[in-house]
């Protein structure tokens, strides 16, 4: 079976991957403590035979017996804090080392040097394993937080938390590009720029195991390509039906009835800025005329033949703790309303770059969102592509782009926290925007600690509410998922994260 892909950003370590490149192909090779329903997105035990706690601050962890990885070693309680403990520790770089943050002992593994070298003189960390981590036994493991965080066990199945092999620890950058692990397919190769072949798995140990004898992802550089490549019969799936599919739904009249699904996801769409690299943008009130003069509706419409909805929150309806209009009326279209704001932020001087990734199927609608601003507040915004997402990725990590840029959300567990912790915490992986905010960071603490779902997603409202007040990103709007297949394969759903749950699918005789 081959699949549209993409470039992942870096080796496929799984600390070390908070796009979806890389990610799509670590859901099939990797196993983990939890998984994730493909149709509800509940969690589901897998390597965990069970993960208990009495006070939500700490729990015991025991897994499964004989659970191997691909090269035949069995997964042990020590794969897992290894594993856990160099993913948390700042000296390596890892970009999921964010998630352990509420783990006891995080802070004293992240470094507090200044310079190129973060970890330099006295800046160096202070140890190298989270103290809230303790081998019981060979299959018994227990995790401390520093604080009580009920939602702990449900975050366990994103790919951060996946358990190495011990050959991982010898040289972690080379075994990202071979990459080990315990889930239904295993590593075969990687071409650069090309292709990444997976095959099954045959001694896999869990429960959720895939159907297709190969899978491989082909690397194309737009979504036009992709949906060109199916259609001549040279891909299986592709991840989504491109914009200029959607217009007059032509690709439903391409694929046929059978070849195609619609369904809602938790894709959040935005448009970031770092007002600490753009100090034109640093006055809260130019962030939001710039939003009320982006017309939501109508590109969703024109662009997207209405599959998407206009956003009002930085949240996913999808997720249990929604809360409608966060946004209020700054994503609404006004553009009176947005000239006025715009003369009291002290206007924008010069050209507005909005940076996309060209391999993501970008162009139209941010040509659609600078035409839009354009008209309304009279900026001269221009939408500029970069090669692929990994490209955009790197200059953002290197505080290189000005201006506005693509981004988008995919939940990685079912919370709204995960909407907002490894978007806006400070120093998370994916906080592209500066953004650091102590009322928000102690906000999303009180919340981790609630005794109650209903107490948690209070404050993570108030949480929300502090980013809209700041206006850090700019809400656009709601996806849902559209693919399309060819006739060879059948057994075709999408998950709730946004993707084609590949492992489901059969290839036909």
């Amino acid at each position: 079976m081959i699949s549209g892909g993409c470039n992942p950003e870096n080796p496929l370590v799984a600390g070390n991957t908070a796009e979806t490149c890389g990610g799509d192909v670590l859901d099939v090779l990797t196993a983990k403590l939890i998984h994730y329903n493909p149709e509800t997105a509940e969690p589901e035990n897998d390597i965990a035979e069970s993960i208990e706690t009495e006070d939500n601050q700490t729990f015991t962890v025991k897994i499964k017996e004989g659970y191997k990885f691909h090269d035949g070693t069995e997964v042990l309680a020590k794969n897992f804090v290894d594993a856990w403990n160099y993913t948390a520790y700042g000296p390596n770089g890892q970009q999921g080392g964010y998630f352990y943050e509420p783990f006891e002992g995080y802070a004293d593994l992240q470094c507090t040097g200044e310079g190129e070298d973060p970890c330099a003189g006295a800046g160096k960390a202070k140890k190298e394993e989270l103290s809230g981590l303790k081998v019981v036994d060979d299959h018994t493991f227990t995790i401390k937080t520093t604080e009580p965080v009920s939602n702990l066990p449900l975050r366990l199945g994103y790919t951060a938390f996946a358990p190495q092999p011990d050959s991982f620890f010898k040289d972690p950058e080379a075994f990202g590009k071979e990459p080990i692990a315990a889930g239904p397919y295993k590593f075969d190769s990687w071409e650069e720029n090309a292709s990444i072949k997976l095959s099954k798995f045959e001694e896999y140990s869990g429960d959720f195991g895939g159907n297709a004898d190969k899978i491989t992802f082909q690397i194309f550089q737009d979504q036009d390509a992709e949906y060109t490549a199916l259609m001549a019969g040279e891909i299986d799936i592709v991840r989504q039906i491109p914009a200029s599919a959607l217009v007059d739904e032509k690709f439903k009249t391409d694929l046929g009835e059978g070849r195609y699904l619609e369904k809602e996801n938790s894709t959040l769409q935005f448009i970031g800025m770092n007002y600490n690299v753009d100090p034109k943008l640093k006055n809260v009130k130019v962030r939001q005329a710039i939003s009320m003069a982006i017309d939501r509706p109508t590109i969703v419409k024109q662009i997207f033949n209405d599959a998407f909805t206009p956003a009002t929150g930085w949240v996913s309806p999808v997720v249990d703790g929604y809360k409608e209009g966060t946004c209020g009326e700054y994503c609404e279209y006004n553009p009176e309303k947005a000239k006025q704001l715009l003369e009291e932020g002290g206007g924008y001087d010069g050209k507005l770059t909005l940076t996309y990734n060209g391999d993501g199927g970008h162009k139209e609608w941010t040509q659609a969102v600078c035409n839009s601003i354009n008209k309304a507040i009279g900026i001269e915004c221009v939408a500029t592509p970069t090669v692929d997402f990994k490209t955009m990725l790197t200059k953002l990590d290197n505080d290189e782009l000005k201006g506005m840029f693509r981004m988008g959300w995919v939940m990685d567990y079912p919370s709204i926290e995960n909407y907002l912790a490894p978007i806006y915490g400070k120093g998370a992986a994916s906080n592209y925007y500066g953004y650091d905010n102590a009322e928000f960071q102690k906000t999303m603490r009180e919340a981790g600690a609630a005794k109650t779902p209903e107490e948690a997603n209070k404050l993570y409202q108030e949480a929300e509410g502090l980013i809209a007040e700041e206006f850090t990103t700019i809400p656009t709007w709601y996806g849902k998922t559209i693919i399309g297949w060819s006739d060879k394969v059948s057994d075709v759903q999408a998950t709730p994260f946004g993707s084609p749950d590949l492992a489901a699918m059969t290839v036909k005789e």
